[in-house]
């Protein structure tokens, strides 16, 4: 219950729902109250910020700080496990397999199999629980994407009741205790989960993919105009930094005094 309803509000407090729920407001107080300088200011304010998170000098400019915390793994450095956390997922049997994984998840399969190209003797570990009325698993979906992209099931272990990055540092912490791992899961996210998995006395090494904002060159009128992909960036940045502060507030009183 306590799980699903933290999806709620947090999912509530994103860019989109939060500005589109004071828009609903402010066009409400337009036509059923008199507060009407009130609801044009909301109006305002709203549409205004909407349209500079859609921006991407705005939408990266959040981002990349985040991102930037780690920088790109190169290479296996010699460790025996490669962790995947998982990330959004459907499963239909007719599709490729790679079409099953979403923006998030993709980028994080492919390189991790790319960390595993370079050291073949490793294993994979794919983490994440089944979405609700699904019978394939987080963990299952991006396994299956890793064994047709040449990953030898032998190489693979999956990780299929966490539903949370909370609880995959548990899961992960009953696999490999306490020797080194690289931990792999998007740039914007992997700042947040290294501490959950630092917490669990863990000796992750950070590899970050799925790198979003851009400071590479882009056609002017990327920038000039708005669109859902900068949005997008925006609601990670926003994400990730709600998700930061709830991790904060959430800290063990044992971690607060060290």
């Amino acid at each position: 219950m306590f799980f699903t309803l933290k999806k709620v509000v947090g999912g509530l407090l994103l860019p989109l729902p939060l500005l589109l729920l004071l828009m609903g407001l402010a066009i409400t107080l337009l036509w059923f109250t008199r507060w009407q300088k009130t609801a044009k200011s909301l109006l305002t304010a709203s549409w205004l910020i909407l349209l500079l998170l859609s921006l991407q000098p705005v939408a990266d400019g959040l981002l990349k700080p985040i991102e930037e915390t780690y920088p790109t793994r190169q290479q296996n450095d010699g460790v025996d496990y490669i962790v995947v956390l998982g990330g959004g997922y459907t499963w239909n049997p007719e599709w490729a397999p790679s079409s099953n994984l979403f923006a998030n998840n993709l980028p994080r399969v492919t390189e991790a199999v790319r960390l595993w190209q370079t050291r073949p003797t490793a294993k994979l570990v794919f983490t994440g629980a089944a979405a609700i009325g699904n019978p394939v698993t987080t963990a299952d979906a991006g396994a299956r994407v890793a064994e047709s992209l040449g990953v030898p099931k032998d190489n693979i272990i999956t990780l299929d009741k966490a539903r949370d990055t909370e609880d995959e540092a548990k899961a992960v912490a009953e696999l490999i205790g306490k020797q080194p791992f690289i931990l792999l899961t998007s740039a914007s996210h992997l700042p947040r989960a290294m501490v959950f998995f630092n917490r669990a006395g863990m000796h992750p090494l950070p590899a970050p993919a799925n790198q979003l904002a851009i400071d590479s060159p882009l056609n002017p009128w990327e920038k000039a105009f708005p669109s859902p992909t900068w949005l997008m960036h925006s609601d990670r940045a926003v994400y990730e930094t709600l998700g930061s502060l709830w991790q904060k507030v959430n800290t063990p009183k044992e971690t607060t005094k060290n």
